[in-house]
């Protein structure tokens, strides 16, 4: 086929999934929908006890409220159809099918990025400078940066869904993965990929690079001005409200980006397939455990919740 001709004869495209082995398939199921259920409760929680809480509607868990709800959506783009895939033993996905899971895939993963960018832009201003915090960060500016954040995203993630939709898929339709990803679909076309390649190296240095060395320059900023700050106690509750951010940043790029450069004794398709279980599915699970374990207003209007709701019922 020629690179020009567009068209494409694979109708419906084959998952492998985690594992071909028909044995281990029932305990798949249990750990995926015990992990997806886990992810379910807990950011619905989250964002419950925020919008809930007085306390809580601030710029900083407005944000998380927001970053909650992608982890949500993130991982509803892909272990659902996984499940469902699992119990009727067909692995087949559609090409539109593809298309659109690899589309909101992109957008949320997007998404996710830009939101830990402004939870860092966020704090930066208000350890940094606190004076002028209220009337930098207001709830105008919060809901801007949001939807500039989900703007950034959706760019990003319609840009890879249009150029692969101009791409040709011939006779190869077994995806070596659990979900339609980038990737492996770019190694199953015919055609030529060099303009898919190109803009996956602008906006993955974007996601990967930049926005990563932003973050790290806030909290240098930040680490430097707590530093500075003359009390003990003042310094812990600077550290404290920094901390739980951290730690989702650290475990987003870690599993993100450190799978596939730390890991050298799998092969690539396992590599791949391990990464997406890591930020796909593990971090929106264990998010909710980071700010409600580490964060202590949190904690404080989750007890509230939980009290209301026991007063509440029957």
């Amino acid at each position: 086929m020629k690179p020009g001709n567009h068209t494409f004869s694979v109708s419906e495209f084959l998952l492998l999934g985690l594992s071909e082995h028909q044995g281990k398939q029932p305990l798949l199921f249990s750990i995926f929908l015990s992990m997806y259920l886990v992810t379910v409760v807990g950011n619905v929680v989250i964002v419950m006890v925020i919008a809930s809480d007085p306390h809580l509607h601030t710029p900083m868990y407005f944000f998380l409220a927001n970053f909650s709800l992608t982890d949500l959506c993130l991982s509803s783009t892909t272990v659902p159809k996984m499940l469902v895939n699992i119990q009727a033993q067909r692995h087949t996905i559609t090409y539109t099918g593809c298309l659109s899971q690899i589309y909101f895939f992109l957008w949320f993963i997007g998404l996710d990025v830009f939101l830990l960018a402004v939870m860092a832009y966020d704090r930066l201003l208000a350890i940094c400078h606190p004076l002028h915090y209220t009337l930098v960060m207001s709830p105008r500016c919060s809901i801007l940066l949001v939807i500039m954040s989900l703007i950034l995203a959706h760019s990003y993630s319609l840009t890879h869904t249009i150029l692969l939709a101009q791409l040709s898929f011939c006779t190869d339709n077994i995806i070596h993965h659990f979900f339609c990803e980038l990737l492996p679909m770019l190694k199953l076309s015919c055609s030529n990929t060099y303009a898919n390649q190109c803009v996956l190296i602008y906006w993955g240095g974007t996601l990967t690079i930049l926005i990563p060395l932003l973050i790290i320059i806030s909290y240098v900023r930040i680490v430097a001005a707590i530093v500075r700050i003359p009390s003990a106690i003042g310094k812990w509750k600077a550290f404290s409200t920094c901390g739980s951010h951290l730690s989702a940043v650290f475990l987003f790029y870690v599993s993100a980006i450190g799978v596939y450069f730390i890991s050298s004794t799998t092969d690539s398709a396992s590599k791949d397939r391990i990464a997406a279980v890591m930020y796909a599915v593990v971090t929106p699970m264990l998010n909710p455990f980071i700010y409600s374990l580490r964060n202590k207003d949190i904690k404080s209007a989750l007890g509230r919740f939980l009290s209301r709701r026991a007063l509440q019922s029957p």
